[in-house]
């Protein structure tokens, strides 16, 4: 449909319900009614109209606390010409942060309080003749879902990490994500396409399995056609009632396998299901498809209880080398296409050939994955669960499971086609008891369902439990030789001199996969410099404010240690950190990559800032540029087993 206009408005909470009818009375509120384009988070939003200050410079998002008391109301009005006799209107909602109501004049229509997953609605039955009201009000957000606490009692589906983590300030994104659109239609309607493909033993024969269900269908027929470029390379045409009830299976003849990032083309297909009567098309969904076959084996020389961690893409195994990837900004909403084209297509310069999709973000947007697709970025995908320092254990009441089960369903749903997606993963750092750093296993009752579901949903991709994954949470050099580390998280800061006990732990390794793995570094000075505001960026120590925010990634007590003196200033403290870091980095990954097969894989944590850090382990900064240890991991990405 065409483009309508949305307002944000903010009150005190629930002061909007005094207007004699919500949908149709006029709401006296503390701000707006401002205009606002969809996606936007509310902050943004503010900040373009003068009532914030820039989050990201100094400490100001200390100030930004306040919006998170506030509801806030997207309102817009649904056009007349829109309306008429036998027309249903659907509101399909990608991206909703936060927990509110949908109103459609006089009448609530939904509740949402998940912001992972999609929302579907039809308005039809609570539309007038003319002049109808949208409102989407967000109430006050959860108070804390941070970095640390007890997983145990994470039960409030938002993203985690804008409560703050060790990498990025606390500003808790309200607002839209993703694309609302408003769907008009008479007559039938397709929806719930679920799409799976395969390829033969002999990788040459591909095969696309499409489901879904076909409303008000009974004299329609639907066309299932798979195109290269403008060429049609499969089709198949059925009754609406036949689709419906046992779906279509379509044979691509001598397909071309889809590869990973440096091993080969990525080739995609076009799929579209089109619902039609006569010549008259009702409707149409298109997907973009890949063929590729993956299996997981056992490491060479890995113990035989222990579980799988070499990839083998279409028979050739390969080494998985990559960064965790965290959402690029705390208001996600924000970003557009631009920023996920610049680091996406870096990673790939630089390499890599698997992002780690982690727990405490959320579901990427379409976007992410369409290009992981073209460029080769095999994705592993983890479900939004996350440690939280002082207890890691999942919930394990029958309420959350339920709530999470509908997460992982609507997940797959959404990024089941893509073949960049290449296995499923419980969430990040869950452990099997509340007083243990012991990586959790089936036996725990949510993990055990969320296996189930995949099996049920998705039974050609792997599941992971959490990561890490095995006996033991990080890898003990004293435990080397004894099969006991498969997949670990950590080290994430080099003790002492990086050529000396952080060469000969990772010269002993014996782990069979590695999917945290880091050295802090700091931003460029100028980067530094930029953000900083009112505060001094020297000395980078601890007792400096702008440096104490992220203290865990400090090591201005080592560099006296290494120079027997303080830094002169930050530009020698800069070159000394982001030198550390390249060293350290390329050691732990010239171990991992010399080992394969007996090693799967590394993946650096962290991949990019989300916030202009001071210092922090990843490898690319807040403006989207290489660190010095990024150029030189790509030297080792890039070189030969």
């Amino acid at each position: 449909m065409g483009q309508i206009q949305w307002r944000l408005s903010g009150c005190y909470p629930y002061e909007w319900q005094l207007a004699d009818c919500v949908e149709l009375g006029e709401i006296e509120t503390e701000t707006g009614p401002i205009d606002i384009n969809i996606p936007c988070s509310v902050q943004k939003r503010l900040l373009e109209h003068g009532l914030l200050p820039d989050w990201n410079i100094g400490l100001n998002a200390l100030q930004c606390e306040w919006v998170e008391n506030r509801h806030w109301i997207f309102e817009t009005d649904i056009p007349d010409c829109w309306l008429g006799a036998g027309k249903r209107i659907i509101l399909n909602c990608n991206g909703l942060d936060g927990i509110g109501s949908i109103y459609v004049n006089c009448k609530e229509v939904h509740k949402f309080n998940n912001a992972f997953i999609s929302h579907h609605i039809e308005i039809t039955e609570a539309l007038a003749q003319k002049n109808n009201r949208l409102r989407i009000v967000f109430l006050c957000p959860p108070r804390w879902l941070g970095q640390f606490g007890y997983t145990s009692q994470m039960t409030q589906w938002k993203p985690r990490f804008n409560y703050r983590w060790d990498w990025t300030a606390r500003l808790v994104q309200i607002g839209v994500y993703d694309k609302i659109e408003i769907e008009v239609f008479t007559g039938a309607r397709l929806k719930d396409v679920d799409v799976d493909t395969a390829v033969d033993a002999n990788l040459s024969n591909g095969t696309v399995i499409v489901k879904g269900i076909v409303e008000n269908g009974k004299k329609s027929r639907v066309r299932v056609e798979v195109t290269e470029g403008d060429k049609a390379v499969a089709r198949e045409s059925l009754s609406a009632d036949d689709f419906n009830l046992k779906g279509v299976r379509i044979t691509v003849p001598s397909v071309k396998l889809w590869w990973p990032n440096g091993m080969g083309e990525q080739p995609l297909y076009q799929l579209a299901v089109t619902v039609e009567e006569g010549t008259t098309v009702l409707d149409r969904q298109v997907r973009r498809i890949g063929f590729r076959n993956v299996e997981w084996k056992q490491c060479e020389d890995a113990p035989d209880s222990a579980d799988p961690f070499l990839c083998v893409i279409n028979n050739k195994p390969v080494f998985l080398q990559g960064v965790n990837w965290t959402p690029i900004r705390p208001n996600f909403a924000d970003v557009n296409d631009n920023e996920y084209r610049k680091r996406l297509t870096l990673y790939r310069d630089l390499g890599v050939n698997i992002l780690r999709v982690w727990g405490g973000g959320f579901l990427e947007r379409k976007y992410f994955y369409e290009t992981c697709d073209e460029l080769g970025l095999m994705i592993w995908q983890e479900f939004p669960l996350s440690s939280s320092g002082v207890e890691n254990f999942p919930p394990d009441d029958a309420a959350t499971i339920e709530e999470i089960n509908a997460t992982a369903t609507d997940y797959i749903k959404r990024i089941k086609h893509h073949p960049c997606v290449i296995l499923w993963c419980g969430g990040n750092e869950l452990t099997g008891s509340k007083d243990q750093m012991i990586p959790v296993t089936r036996q725990h009752p949510l993990i055990r369902s969320l296996e189930t579901l995949i099996k049920k949903n998705d039974p050609r991709r792997r599941f992971l439990c959490s990561s890490p994954g095995g006996p033991r949470f990080g890898a003990d050099q004293k435990e080397y030789g004894k099969g006991v580390h498969w997949d670990v998280h950590g080290p994430w800061k080099p003790e002492g001199d990086v050529q000396k006990k952080w060469l000969s732990y990772w010269t002993e390794d014996d782990a069979l996969f590695r999917s945290e793995v880091g050295c802090p570094g700091p931003s460029n000075a100028e980067l530094i410099q930029r953000y900083a505001g009112m505060y001094k960026v020297f000395p980078a120590q601890t007792k400096n404010e702008l440096w104490r925010r992220f203290a865990w990634w400090c090591e201005w007590n080592q560099f006296v240690a290494e120079n027997s003196r303080p830094p002169k200033d930050i530009n020698e403290y800069v070159q000394w950190g982001q030198l550390r870091q390249s060293k350290a980095l390329a050691i732990a990954v010239k171990a991992c990559k010399s080992r394969f097969p007996r090693c799967g894989g590394i993946i650096i944590w962290m991949g990019h800032d989300s916030f202009p850090c001071t210092a922090n382990t990843s490898i690319i900064d807040f403006d989207g540029n290489p660190k010095p240890a990024a150029l030189e991991i790509k030297k080792l990405f890039k070189s030969e087993l």
